[in-house]
């Protein structure tokens, strides 16, 4: 006989349905499994462990860059707040219209892609640059004179919040000539999202065609959410 807490055990599982129960109590262990598939795979909340919603808020834990899945009760009581463990990462999104780094800037920040995301870390009292690559994050040294030029153009990298937004770079299409460099201001969880989603599909050597429509799809809901910002706002 099969119990509630083997059935428990095994909701995680691909499972043939064991020898000895009738067909009659079929159905019920089909919605027994159900159930317990949906109950390990339900998102809770970090900090106080309550369930969370597909679409919830994040943390970054600043000391360790990670990010921190939370309900909005926990989300809210680090809104803003200075000198926390924890910062409640901004939804905002801009796409830098009039951006202004030349193909001389961008080899001269020594970063071997053409993507990347540049933030500030408070703790480090520096600008940390980040590139995804199959195995995840990959941190580069920035080279200071190079970035403070960049800075120094785009006025609107002064307004990154530290520790929760970034400024993202895409230049693949850029360097393949098929479409022009994009510039985001971008939350840091969304970031992060997009080295996952390279780890997780990257294939072989050039990372296969799957990856490459992933990162399309990631950008293309990035363009959609982002408020287009003008050359006014680098000025």
């Amino acid at each position: 006989m099969v119990t509630i807490e083997t059935a428990l055990h095994l909701g995680g599982e691909r499972l043939s349905m064991p020898t000895g129960i009738s067909s009659t109590m079929d159905p019920a262990f089909a919605t027994l499994l159900q159930f317990a598939r949906s109950k390990r795979q339900l998102e809770r909340c970090e900090l106080c462990s309550a369930g969370l919603a597909q679409e919830h808020p994040h943390l970054v834990e600043i000391a360790l860059r990670q990010i921190v899945c939370a309900c909005e009760a926990c989300a809210t009581l680090f809104d803003g707040m200075a000198g926390s463990k924890y910062k409640r990462v901004s939804r905002r999104a801009q796409l830098l219209a009039n951006f202004q780094m030349t193909d001389g800037q961008w080899e001269s920040l020594l970063i071997p892609i053409n993507m990347a995301f540049f933030f500030h870390s408070s703790t480090e009292g520096r600008t940390v640059t980040l590139y995804p690559s199959p195995a995840g994050a990959v941190e580069s040294l920035l080279a200071l004179d190079a970035w403070t030029e960049i800075v120094q153009q785009n006025a609107v990298l002064r307004q990154l919040r530290p520790d929760i937004e970034a400024l993202l770079v895409n230049r693949v299409g850029h360097a393949h000539e098929l479409s022009s460099a994009e510039y985001y201001i971008a939350p840091i969880d969304d970031c992060y999202r997009l080295v996952g989603l390279i780890r997780a599909n990257w294939k072989g050597l050039s990372g296969g065609s799957e990856v490459w429509v992933e990162i399309g799809k990631f950008f293309s809901d990035l363009r959609s959410r982002a408020d287009l910002v003008s050359g006014e706002a680098n000025a």
